[in-house]
């Protein structure tokens, strides 16, 4: 990032809003992944019907992502990015006091339409308040607001249910998620004028088709759906599955395992270096090969293997996901912004389907959950042998 960036008063508050943004939508999505054992209790569910509370979200926001794009294109990125958070934070304080699981996930799916006004344009946003220079510092700084968000969620709500209950664990997380709102309203700072934009229908399709008849786009857009489907079985279901025996730990110290997630941090920028060294695809195929075995490896009845599993498991992700969705705007002949849309949808879609189907799988204990993610993964580790080039892309997204 460049020093008159860096001392630029317009370009800290962009950097501010749209990290409180990215920690407050994260928090928002992912902290009941902590809460499944205890809502599941609460309500007398089981695994995958308790997990609908997460897929319930991620869902919302697939389906509401393409929408708040058009809006935001009549009355402007930073009014439909406040109209979203504020509204999702104002849900979220509703969630503790509802008494019917039926409303909870009702309640969670409106959170995640909500929720799709903010990774659908944040980054869009920042491209144009940014100069091309700074833009990847300052999408970096907003990815780490969102794996930090993701974590935090997670690690406030489990202590909190393990002393308490999980109601006043969701109240905590939204009281959180409220200040975070506040914080991004307050810092986003209005946009600069943009030329007037008119919908173009016919172009809209026309890019959404050229991207899912390309065998290459479609090859990513596998990995959302799979890559992503696995990593939310994952966190859905190992925590539930640590409070049981053979481990019987407190759910307190199962949220440690979500510190597993910081590992993107590191991982995303390793997996930049080692594709412009090796090639993307290369790097792929061998992350979507390193998750299998650490899904593996989290299958024996052996604590120190569950974690060394979970650890290698996440980086692994971390840097398929990097990877894939770095690829997609380079692979695309036509239609960028549907390519980097339908690779969202794809993306949250996953995440919603698996995240539930994970819980039947977990009927059959945790190697069926385990079974499930390696299938998945292999799947799209063959669709990415199969249909990617063998030669990278030059053009480099990072």
């Amino acid at each position: 990032m460049s020093d008159q960036a860096a001392t630029d008063p317009g370009h800290r508050r962009v950097l501010v809003a749209l990290v409180a943004i990215g920690m407050t939508t994260f928090v928002q999505l992912y902290y009941p992944q902590a809460l499944i054992p205890a809502i599941s209790r609460d309500f007398a569910v089981d695994a995958s019907q308790a997990a609908l509370t997460v897929s319930g979200a991620t869902i919302g926001l697939a389906v509401a992502a393409l929408g708040w794009s058009w809006i935001a294109d009549r009355i402007g990125r930073a009014r439909a990015m406040t109209i979203a958070i504020v509204a999702a934070a104002a849900i979220g304080l509703a969630l503790p006091v509802v008494t019917s699981f039926p409303a909870l996930v009702l309640l969670r799916v409106a959170q995640g339409i909500a929720l799709g006004g903010t990774p659908a344009l944040a980054l869009a946003y920042l491209s144009e308040q940014v100069s091309r220079r700074d833009a990847m510092a300052a999408g970096a700084t907003y990815i780490s607001g969102t794996v930090l968000g993701g974590v935090a969620g997670r690690l406030i709500a489990a202590p909190i249910a393990d002393v308490s209950d999980w109601r006043v664990a969701a109240f905590v997380a939204g009281c959180v998620s409220a200040l975070g709102a506040a914080v991004a309203v307050t810092a986003l700072p209005p946009e600069r004028p943009r030329p007037a934009t008119t919908s173009r229908p016919a172009g809209v399709r026309a890019g959404m088709v050229a991207n899912l008849t390309n065998p290459g786009q479609l090859a990513l857009y596998a990995q959302a759906f799979f890559l992503m489907g696995a990593q939310v079985a994952v966190f859905n279901y190992l925590g539930y599955r640590l409070e049981l025996e053979p481990f019987s730990l407190p759910a307190a110290l199962t949220a440690v395992i979500f510190l597993a997630g910081l590992s993107g941090a590191v991982s995303a920028r390793l997996a930049a270096t080692f594709a412009a060294r090796f090639g993307r695809r290369r790097v792929l195929l061998a992350s979507s090969l390193t998750m299998t075995a650490g899904a593996a490896l989290t299958i024996p009845d052996q604590l120190p293997s569950v974690l060394i599993g979970l650890l290698l498991f996440t980086t692994a992700y971390f840097s398929a996901h990097s990877i894939a969705s770095g690829w997609v705007g380079p692979m695309a002949t036509s239609g960028i912004a549907q390519a980097t849309s339908l690779y969202t949808l794809f993306y949250y879609a996953g995440s919603s389907l698996f995240g539930w189907l994970g819980g039947l799988a977990f009927a059959a204990g945790w190697t069926g959950t385990a079974s499930m993610v390696i299938a998945i993964t292999l799947i799209a580790f063959a669709a990415a042998r199969a249909l990617l080039p063998q030669t990278p892309v030059t053009r480099s997204p990072y």
